[in-house]
């Protein structure tokens, strides 16, 4: 008892044992992923459902993206020409407003307002089917769970999230365009002269992949969460789904940034 009682309160097998379930729970999601990215071309019925969630994730976040877009641009405008203005370089403005955008600011915002928005939904329904036995009723109807509610999710996130990080990085150009060309004076054709010689195609392709990167982390960690809510120690019921909630979003961001430095790192 006293071994045993020793091995819980050592702080170093407390670490150990943490680091051990955490790379457990990595190895469970990404074979969760695997599972469920193999069955998106299971059946040609994947497609409706596909579909319905390109319009739930996609459609349904346009205005929360463009809302978010335009005033993210106004700010880095506003920012970097009182930034730019002090070394001469405010004719700069539209270079450092685009590749902020395209390169950083774009991704990685759109996929946290899109876990915000859309991911804790699907973390929330998949959960609630989880606790009221919906789940067990597909399994007994010979419906395969995650070919019906985890496959269509992580198609429709990979095709929308690029698309609405392109969306983002427009429209925050043009945000930038309103602060630094109709408040602040600078010349529109600097502007966007600065961008076309600035932006190259690696930059555009750095965005894209870091999109496509985001989309599958948020729809798997929020699909995960929810089919796996009846399995949480901390709690159970609605309070379980709640968690399971909060868990997908916390984590969605957190492995956002984390990914974000890393395909950084590798693409500069």
């Amino acid at each position: 008892m006293q071994q045993q009682t020793g091995f819980q309160t050592n702080p170093i097998a407390a670490l150990g044992r943490s680091t051990i379930d955490f790379v457990n729970s990595l190895g469970e999601i990404f074979l969760f992923f695997l599972e469920g990215a193999s069955l998106i071309v299971s059946s040609p019925k994947q497609l409706t459902k596909i579909i319905r969630q390109v319009y739930f994730i996609g459609s349904k976040s346009l205005f929360v993206i463009s809302l978010i877009g335009i005033f993210t641009g106004m700010v880095l405008g506003l920012q970097g020409y009182y930034t730019l203005v002090k070394f001469g370089s405010e004719g700069l403005l539209g270079a450092a407003v685009s590749l902020t955008l395209i390169r950083e600011l774009g991704p990685v915002l759109t996929a946290i307002m899109v876990t915000g928005r859309a991911g804790s939904s699907m973390a929330a329904e998949i959960g609630v089917m989880r606790i009221s036995d919906q789940i067990d009723a597909l399994d007994v109807m010979d419906i395969n769970p995650m070919a019906y509610l985890v496959s269509p999710r992580i198609a429709a996130s990979i095709i929308c999230f690029p698309l609405l990080t392109a969306l983002f990085d427009v429209i925050g150009i043009l945000g930038g365009y309103l602060t630094g060309v109709t408040m602040l004076g600078i010349n529109s054709g600097v502007y966007f002269y600065r961008i076309d010689t600035s932006v190259v195609m690696s930059d555009i392709t750095e965005g894209f992949l870091k999109a496509f990167v985001f989309g599958i982390i948020v729809a798997t960690i929020s699909c995960y969460q929810g089919y796996n809510t009846h399995k949480r120690t901390d709690s159970v019921g609605p309070e379980s789904v709640s968690n399971s909630t909060t868990a997908a979003v916390v984590l969605s961001c957190v492995l956002i940034l984390v990914s974000d430095y890393v395909i950084t790192s590798f693409l500069l």
